[in-house]
């Protein structure tokens, strides 16, 4: 992997990861696009950890506050009680379903999930799921001639089982395409979340994970062979996700508070379309980049 390449798919994560359009798929499409190779799943992880540096620091008041009332509860049964602790808690909850599926999948996650056909496929129908959300979430803030505006939860409601659906959500971005944000935010939007507090739980909730598979995956970043990654240019490469994450952060938290979700939603119709047109015409290969050395 050159520098320009790095550079590029660096910005790409930071540009795509908190985006519910899904990083590992544009990472995948830009390679394929440009005719690098794929840059694969264990580069993928390790640049994740540079965006997700980003959310620790975006969040580091609500994480330290957490964090801090986590630790209290586990000598406090009082503080048990406690909104910050419970949302802990079912931090580590949720968590479970993407650490059992990534660890029983991976082989998936490095080959077959990456055929583009599939990843056309899920772009599409996430893409239909988040704009149903999307419209359901608006309906009930807005109400109607004959209905009243209802009420939905904020991050102080969690529950056991809502912090199990938005981990299975989560789990779902295991496959490319489907968008880690665009699953959980989706998932919330679906069982009465607000869109910020949907989209604030699933930052919080991407932080373990991503940074448990980054981790795992760093033994394969400097192996040429197998994802044609090199140390320099995946850690320039994640360096560039951090700063331009932060930013898409800052941005997408001031978006979604007035905005609804609909311009992503067109834009991974669009997107998924176009992908399929491509390899059906046989632009694209369904496994363009992975022979290229």
């Amino acid at each position: 992997m050159s520098w320009f390449e790095s550079f590029v798919l660096g910005l790409v994560q930071g540009l795509t990861e908190f985006l519910p359009v899904s990083s590992s798929a544009h990472l995948r499409l830009t390679a394929s696009f440009a005719d690098w190779p794929d840059p694969g799943a264990a580069f993928t992880a390790v640049t994740q950890i540079g965006t997700e540096a980003a959310v620790l620091i975006y969040f580091r008041k609500d994480i330290a506050r957490i964090v801090t009332a986590w630790f209290r509860s586990l000598y406090d049964r009082r503080a048990r009680h406690d909104a910050d602790a419970r949302t802990g808690w079912l931090v580590i909850v949720g968590s479970v379903p993407i650490g059992v599926l990534g660890l029983l999948l991976k082989d998936a996650i490095e080959g077959p999930f990456r055929d583009l056909r599939l990843i056309a496929t899920t772009l599409v129908v996430m893409g239909v799921v988040l704009g149903y959300a999307d419209r359901r979430a608006a309906r009930d803030e807005r109400g109607g001639r004959h209905r009243a505006a209802k009420q939905r939860k904020e991050l102080r409601d969690l529950t056991v089982r809502d912090g199990l659906v938005f981990g299975l959500c989560q789990a779902m971005a295991l496959v490319p395409g489907v968008s880690r944000s665009g699953a959980t935010i989706s998932g919330g939007l679906l069982i009465g979340y607000k869109r910020e507090s949907a989209a604030r739980y699933s930052f919080l909730l991407a932080v373990p994970a991503v940074l448990a598979s980054g981790v795992f995956e760093l033994k394969d970043a400097g192996d040429a062979s197998g994802g044609h990654t090199a140390w320099g240019p995946t850690l320039f490469a994640t360096a560039i996700a951090f700063v331009v994450g932060y930013a898409v952060i800052a941005w997408f938290m001031r978006f979604i508070s007035s905005r609804s979700f609909m311009p992503f939603v067109v834009y991974r119709i669009l997107l998924g379309l176009l992908l399929f047109a491509l390899v059906a015409a046989g632009v694209l290969s369904p496994h363009a980049g992975e022979d290229v050395s």
